[in-house]
């Protein structure tokens, strides 16, 4: 089992017993430093108080369960307004939604789409409603989609 499944296993019940939702989980490398980072959400939103409770109570488990043998740092946050989506349910909770697709390469002359979530498949492939058209990017192609929130 990979290490952020097994992190998320640990901390599903505490999250759920503060009245949220687990995002996703990270164990990411920034420069020398190792971060393990729990993002949550919940209807209205995610607030400090939420963060810092489950944090909390995670830090005891972490401790117990050992999972990671190295130094890290852990982090729990909002899965933000303008979050990425990952797996399938994230892409069919947001169909409809403004979203922004950013890709590896350029496809005509721009890396960033900005458009309306209109379609995902099973192959990952994703269809962006942009400039009037519908257009789908292969799975191989997305670097990274993500909600996009305009004022």
């Amino acid at each position: 089992m990979k290490l952020t499944e097994q992190i998320r296993e640990y901390a599903e019940p505490i999250v759920q017993a503060h009245g949220c939702t687990i995002w996703d989980v990270e164990y990411v490398r920034e420069g020398a430093d190792w971060f393990l980072r729990i993002y949550i959400d919940k209807e209205g939103g995610v607030d400090i108080t939420d963060c810092e409770a489950i944090s909390r109570a995670m830090d005891p488990i972490l401790d117990e369960k050992d999972p990671i043998p190295t130094s890290y740092t852990f982090e729990v946050g909002s899965a933000g307004i303008e979050r990425t989506l990952k797996r399938p349910s994230d892409f069919l909770q947001f169909m409809g939604s403004d979203v922004l697709v950013r890709l590896y390469r350029p496809k005509d002359g721009t890396k960033e789409f900005p458009g309306v979530l209109r379609g995902y498949d099973d192959d990952g492939n994703v269809t962006l409603e942009y400039l009037g058209k519908e257009i789908t990017f292969t799975k191989s192609e997305v670097a990274l989609v993500r909600l996009r929130v305009t004022f």
